[in-house]
């Protein structure tokens, strides 16, 4: 068994290579035996639309029910969906089988007890129960049994989110994947013109891929916002967790303006309120955010340790760049695209403004798009930690929660590990244009002074 599919946050790799039928199995054991010993007797199971992903629902159950474990499915849905069910059913874990917006080839697990997702040590935890072969065992092994948790999660929806202004236009690329077959109809029933773009599930993603932090793979939603006037483009990515949003003059806003938008209006309701960012996040979210009021707080980057800080703070509202939105104000806490889709609906259909207008306060910054340094597994984390010595010995001001940010009075640059690919994740923010280039020269010479002394 491939030692790097387990992740920081969830398990990964490649379908049939590191991802076999027995690997899958083994993995439901360790999750059952982690479960079980919890006091737990049941698990929901998900998964997306890949052609692995059904063998690998059949391989993961096989393994849970050995362990005593009920599992109810719950098919073909949004890895949101799944989160749904784990929290409004009376179950004790869930898993969710996705490759999310990665290659075709590849498959993964988001994995957990309770209502949320494990990470780190918990994941590690299972690694080591897996390789010792310390599972539970029950004389009456669980059953399978079918749910449909999509009517509930439409009918929450429907209920909690209140469109104001009925007939706006809305085009929804889902890329193919499982958002669309839940987006249109339920947008629909709330009284939206809705023109689908790419909304028929396809593993093979034969029109883009699906990942909405990547500009190449949203200019066929630009193309349609312009083409039927349409008020806004929303895209999703491969699992519908991450949502990329289109304003009405076609530009792209990314997660961190979003977060601006949404953060103003749970600090309405909820004054005071702490809001989290990753450390992608430009220095604008955080300045808003103290200026309406609330408590902002810069975490690492990652799902299942957003949603734990969350957890912590009592945070209301939380958001990465790459377009995970966690809404505990109203919602239960997790990323779930759909639902952040919603809940912009709700805001522009009772908003005079268009959605470009609604942010044109928001000061104008230079930034960098996430730019990716091709390194390896072993070496990548070995690269940040002698970088950030590099950038404090020299004198900088740094932020170490996850990879290392070097802070400016006008910018900041970011140096940090990929949790899911063998890369290094660079980004540059600054007032202006020559001082971003500044800051950049600054970030790819430790880089390169880095690799040079771990040698990568």
């Amino acid at each position: 068994m491939n030692a790097h599919i387990f992740r920081e946050y969830d398990i990964r790799g490649l379908v049939d290579k590191d991802l076999t039928i027995e690997v899958v199995e083994l993995l439901g054991l360790g999750l059952g035996t982690m479960i079980r010993r919890k006091g737990g007797t049941s698990i929901v199971v998900g998964r997306d639309c890949r052609e692995s992903s059904t063998r690998f629902r059949d391989a993961l159950a096989k393994g849970l029910t050995a362990t005593g474990l009920d599992v109810y499915d719950v098919g073909v849905v949004p890895t949101p969906l799944t989160y749904f069910a784990a929290n409004t059913l009376p179950v004790d874990g869930l898993a969710m089988i996705t490759g999310s917006h990665n290659p075709k080839e590849f498959n993964g697990f988001k994995i957990g007890a309770g209502k949320t997702t494990f990470h780190g040590p918990e994941i590690k935890e299972l690694r080591r129960l897996i390789e010792a072969k310390d599972f539970a065992t029950s004389n009456k092994p669980g059953k399978v049994t079918p749910f449909d948790i999509i009517t509930p999660y439409n009918h929450f929806i429907r209920q909690t989110v209140k469109v104001g202004r009925k007939g706006m236009k809305i085009v929804i690329d889902a890329g193919n994947g499982t958002g669309g077959a839940i987006a249109v109809p339920l947008f629909e029933a709330m009284g939206f013109d809705v023109v689908p773009l790419f909304c028929e599930m396809d593993a093979d993603f034969p029109n883009h891929h699906p990942d909405p932090t990547v500009v190449e793979n949203l200019q066929d939603l630009i193309k349609k916002v312009k083409e039927v006037n349409a008020e806004v483009g929303i895209a999703y990515d491969g699992d519908s967790d991450r949502i990329g949003v289109i304003d009405d003059q076609g530009n792209v806003l990314w997660g961190d303006q979003l977060m601006v938008l949404f953060s103003r209006y749970v600090l309405k309701e909820s004054p005071g309120a702490a809001i989290i960012g990753e450390v992608k996040c430009s220095y604008t979210m955080y300045d808003d955010i103290a200026k309406h009021g609330g408590r902002p707080i810069m975490w690492k980057a990652g799902h299942s340790l957003i949603k734990s800080k969350m957890k912590e703070e009592h945070a209301e509202l939380a958001g990465e760049m790459s377009g995970h939105i966690f809404f505990k104000h109203r919602y239960f806490g997790f990323d779930d695209a759909v639902y952040a889709s919603a809940r912009l609906l709700e805001i522009l259909t009772h908003e005079k403004q268009s959605m470009s207008q609604l942010l044109s306060d928001v000061p104008k910054t230079f930034a960098s798009p996430e730019l990716r340094f091709d390194t390896t597994e072993e070496k990548k984390f070995a690269m940040v930690k002698r970088a950030t010595e590099i950038l404090r010995d020299a004198g900088h001001k740094v932020v170490d929660v996850d990879g290392v940010r070097v802070t400016f009075p006008d910018g900041w640059g970011l140096i940090r590990a990929s949790n899911t690919q063998p890369i290094l994740v660079l980004r540059y923010e600054a007032s202006t244009e020559a001082r971003v280039k500044e800051i950049q020269a600054l970030i790819e010479k430790t880089v390169a002074q880095a690799q040079k002394e771990v040698g990568a």
